[in-house]
């Protein structure tokens, strides 16, 4: 029995001490808080030294009165406190008063007790009862009586967050009556009542923790985590379910006989198993969360661990169908549906299913001219299906579509808002447990599936944002082939002008073979780049500089001014595709041609700084202002050329430059002329014979 009541006291001791940190790290200074905190810190201490004073006379100690005497009057302060919180001035000085007549009361009995134990006072054996046992009898009444009051005088709708503070110290105070009126008429203290009040005390702490927490008013935020009660009832749950297998299979084998043996492993093996199956169902677990929400908490939902659990759902997502599905799970697991659709809108006046998670893919469009797309374009209502049809005249004006209805297990209707604008809904499946549909949960659901929607609108503009680009990257393509056919059109042209003059020229037959055959190839590779949808390149290797630049000189010859090629280090050679390189130096070169005078100077010049090639095309023609060259020159697309110009020669020149590390500088002054400075680093491979243009 001593060990029980250690083990009892202990217990309770233990769990007031975990309260009593709860409420001294949460406390905010009000006075009913200070005194839940002071008669919890009271209470730990009483059952520590009854703890200690186990296996005693139990009243016999002075410490236990008068530990027993503060927790009661801290008790019965507390109780009178939050009596008169809320009331009228006459009925809170009534309990200030009584409140004072409580604390002086106890006061004096610590005081005669104090006396009764030291000796000094000696109480009359005439009066037939113990001092002690009465005034403890007196304090366990008081509390019933201020415990029923507290209770009656609570308005209904509010007795939610003290029922149970009531039941918890209505159970104290009721053993306690219990205890000390057995006492009054054995004159003597019951053992097994003794040590029962241990464990009653430790029952209660629980209780307790609830009330307070449900009591912000009282200036306590007392938070226990939603995950943390429930993983705890469930191992709560799974440990009394096991007892009660303990039992059962003790009672075969006590009554099974022969049979005992088998029937009692088949017994713990279909035992384990129903445990097994009931841990992993989603229906139980959903019922037991809603069970505890209800019963335990102020509101359903743990909104920061609500937050955070939706917020990672969605962030985890790629910016691709996926997101979608993430969208319809975080929604569904606020109300633990199985299952979803999600309805989006496509161009001005129609929405389309996009997405389904178990559940069977919808074709229907819906217009938004409908009555459910209006409905929720007016209202913003989250649509309830079962309200409807159990309450139409609350969605009056509501004709919900038929094929609706033929959905399995359709049960509410999110609407998803993006800036004050409809941007789908989606349609939830009916949850595993019942679960009533309050202005808590459509709220959250509102809430977050605005949050939805943008992320929504986010991919919804990502993707026309890669389509865009797309475009765009076709268009460049495009203008980059039309560009190239332009000046392989200015070289056949210039063929044919010439071809009426030269044609019995056996030199200018051959130089006008090699140049339709050198267009033809370069077409043939403009038409690949098509096919392939980007600009393809030729394997870069060594090139020549100055054999490539004479190349160049001469392709432009024809026309004046004609360039003159000066070159001062021979041997010079970079790593580039060969064709596009001449390319950008034929255009550059090009250009500075129609901005010259047909008696102006074009000069392209080689030559060597340290280990980079230096190609300067220089001309003595119009020139360019600082300005033209800041804002326009390499803007693609843009031309002074009229319609013979693309606008986008010199920005492609510069773009290739760079993709082989080198640099384009420009330096130009207006009725004096331009320089281009083209800059490459010199390729560490010798050149090879085909690259010398050698035989």
């Amino acid at each position: 029995m001593d060990s029980l009541m250690l083990i009892g006291y202990s217990a309770a001791a233990l769990g007031f001490l975990v309260l009593t940190l709860l409420l001294a790290t949460a406390w905010r200074g009000r006075r009913e808080g200070g005194l839940l905190l002071a008669a919890s810190a009271a209470t730990a201490l009483w059952a520590a030294v009854a703890a200690w004073q186990a296996g005693g006379l139990y009243l016999s100690s002075v410490f236990v009165v008068a530990a027993e005497l503060l927790r009661d009057v801290l008790w019965l302060w507390f109780l009178l406190a939050i009596l008169g919180h809320g009331r009228a001035a006459s009925a809170r000085r009534f309990l200030r008063a009584g409140s004072t007549l409580v604390v002086v009361f106890g006061v004096a009995m610590v005081l005669v007790l104090g006396l009764v134990f030291s000796g000094e006072v000696r109480i009359p054996s005439r009066l037939g009862f113990d001092l002690r046992i009465f005034t403890f009898l007196v304090f366990s009444l008081l509390g019933l009586v201020l415990v029923e009051q507290l209770f009656r005088n609570t308005p209904l709708a509010e007795r939610w967050a003290i029922k149970y503070l009531c039941l918890g110290l209505g159970g104290l105070f009721a053993f306690d009556f219990y205890l000390y009126s057995n006492a009054l008429l054995l004159h003597d203290i019951s053992p097994a009542i003794w040590t029962a009040r241990g464990f009653v005390n430790a029952i209660v702490v629980p209780l307790i923790i609830v009330s307070a927490a449900r009591n912000p008013q009282w200036s306590l935020d007392v938070f226990v985590s939603r995950s943390f009660v429930f993983h705890s009832a469930s191992l709560l749950g799974a440990g009394l379910y096991l007892l009660a297998m303990a039992a059962g299979g003790y009672y075969i084998q006590l009554y099974g006989g022969e049979w005992s043996g088998p029937a009692q492993l088949v017994f713990f093996f279909a035992a384990g198993m129903l445990l097994v199956v009931l841990l992993f169902s989603g229906q139980m677990r959903a019922r037991l969360r809603v069970f505890l929400s209800k019963h335990f908490f102020n509101y359903r939902y743990d909104y920061r661990e609500e937050w955070l659990r939706f917020i990672d759902t969605l962030s985890s997502a790629e910016l691709d169908h996926d997101l979608r599905l993430r969208v319809i799970q975080a929604m569904a697991q606020i109300v633990e549906s199985p299952g979803g659709l999600l309805w989006q809108k496509r161009g001005e006046d129609v929405l389309v299913p996009t997405a389904s998670w178990n559940m069977p893919e919808s074709a229907e469009r819906m217009a938004e001219g409908e009555s459910l797309i209006h409905f929720f374009v007016e209202r913003g209502w989250i649509v309830e299906l079962d309200q409807v049809a159990r309450e139409p005249e609350s969605y009056a004006g509501l004709a919900l579509p038929g094929w609706l209805r033929e959905i399995p297990d359709a049960w509410l209707l999110v609407p998803l808002f993006n800036m004050s604008e409809l941007h789908g809904f989606i349609v939830l499946a009916r949850p595993r447990t019942p679960l009533q549909i309050n202005w808590e949960v459509r709220d959250l659901l509102v809430t977050t599936g605005r949050q939805s929607a943008s992320y929504l609108a986010l991919l919804a503009a990502n993707e026309a944002l890669v389509d865009a680009r797309q475009f765009e990257a076709f268009n460049r393509l495009s203008a980059y082939v039309v560009h190239d056919l332009k000046n392989l059109v200015a070289q056949l042209s210039l063929v044919v002008r010439n071809a009426e003059r030269h044609r019995d020229n056996p030199q200018f037959v051959e130089d006008a073979f090699a140049t339709v055959d050198n267009s033809v190839r370069k077409m043939n590779r403009l038409l690949t780049q098509l096919r392939k949808g980007r600009m393809a390149s030729q394997p870069q290797k060594p090139v020549d500089l100055g054999q490539m630049l004479k190349e160049v000189i001469e392709s432009h010859a024809g026309q004046r001014p004609a360039p003159c090629f000066l070159q001062d280090d021979e041997g010079l050679a970079v790593i580039a595709d060969s064709d596009r390189l001449a390319a950008v130096i034929g255009h550059l070169v090009q250009n500075a041609q129609d901005a010259t005078d047909d008696n102006g100077e074009i000069q392209v010049r080689l030559s060597r700084d340290s280990e980079e090639a230096v190609i300067e095309i220089k001309d003595n023609g119009c020139g360019m202002d600082a300005a033209f060259i800041r804002e326009r020159l390499f803007r693609p697309f843009d031309t002074t050329k009229g319609n013979a110009g693309m606008g986008i020669g010199v920005y492609e020149s510069r773009e290739f430059i760079h993709s082989l590390g080198g640099r384009l500088d420009v330096h130009s002054e207006p009725g004096e002329g331009t320089n281009f400075r083209i800059t490459l680093a010199l390729a560490s491979i010798p050149l090879t014979a085909e690259a010398k243009g050698t035989d």
